[in-house]
């Protein structure tokens, strides 16, 4: 695994500056390394610099032909952590959806601020069940997975209870675009921006819309992303689910955030703009 997030690449070089210290402690040369697992001396030094991702066997294999065993375990976790950056959706998926949807529940359940840039749909903290249901259904299709959406769709609906209890709060961007896609036919979409209009006046929901015609000239529409507090950024690719937990590209997000807020309208501004594309729908 090679992630072109640079977490994932300074986390695997970290990883890869461990293992050269546990090589050079047992005085050990790479090519002696090398020779005594039956790897190329290449791979050594691949995996030294974090261009190579080393498997837990390697990383076994590693610790003892130097003699440091007792560090197996929390190499491995480490290891585990990098690939968990990018995570494929065949891999996060393979038993289904419902299972997909509860494993991010703690980290929505122990956020307190969240940020959220959607360009293409409305997020889930905000949809109503016959919208996930749709959403979740074209997921199931396009992916070849097994049909538990039902279940899935309740696992996301109860998920929404962070809207209303704690002190939670959510600021949420949508393009204005999102609006005008009738994910689920009409009547889903008319029902789902009706309960936008009804979650925009939630204390601790604030909704910005940028609209269609807005300057772009200092940022325009950019990947969708969310921020959980300040301590990560997950972004939906077509491939995979990644997770960011670098400082400096947290930093960028939040400033990519700050900026896409400038540019959309609230409060009755952002009403009139959900009402229009409402109307839209039933002309």
């Amino acid at each position: 695994m090679r992630s072109s997030s640079s977490s994932a690449h300074q986390a695997l070089e970290a990883l890869g500056r461990r293992l050269r210290e546990i090589r050079e402690e047992a005085g050990l040369t790479g090519r002696a390394l090398a020779e005594r697992t039956g790897w190329h001396s290449s791979k050594i030094s691949k995996v030294e610099y974090g261009k190579q991702t080393p498997s837990a066997r390697d990383i076994r294999a590693w610790c003892e032909h130097c003699g440091a065993v007792d560090q197996i375990p929390d190499l491995i976790a480490s290891l585990r952590a990098v690939e968990g950056m990018f995570v494929e959706w065949r891999q996060m998926e393979r038993t289904g959806l419902r299972r997909a949807q509860e494993s991010v529940l703690p980290r929505w359940e122990r956020t307190r601020r969240f940020r959220i840039y959607s360009p293409r749909v409305i997020p889930g903290p905000l949809q109503t069940r016959a919208y996930i249901s749709a959403v979740l259904t074209s997921v199931m299709r396009r992916r070849s997975l097994p049909d538990d959406v039902e279940e899935a769709v309740q696992v996301r609906v109860g998920k929404q209870h962070v809207i209303y209890e704690g002190d939670h709060q959510f600021a949420v961007l949508l393009e204005e675009n999102v609006l005008r896609h009738p994910i689920g036919g009409p009547e889903t979409m008319s029902g789902q921006l009706g309960h936008l209009l009804t979650a925009s006046t939630l204390p601790s929901v604030s909704l910005g819309i940028i609209p269609l015609g807005g300057d772009r000239s200092t940022i325009w529409p950019v990947e969708g992303f969310w921020m959980f507090d300040d301590a990560e950024v997950t972004v939906e690719l077509v491939s995979g689910h990644l997770t960011i937990t670098q400082p400096r590209e947290i930093a960028m997000y939040a400033a990519a955030f700050a900026e896409l807020a400038d540019l959309a309208v609230y409060g009755k501004a952002a009403r009139v703009l959900i009402t229009a594309a409402i109307a839209a729908l039933n002309a």
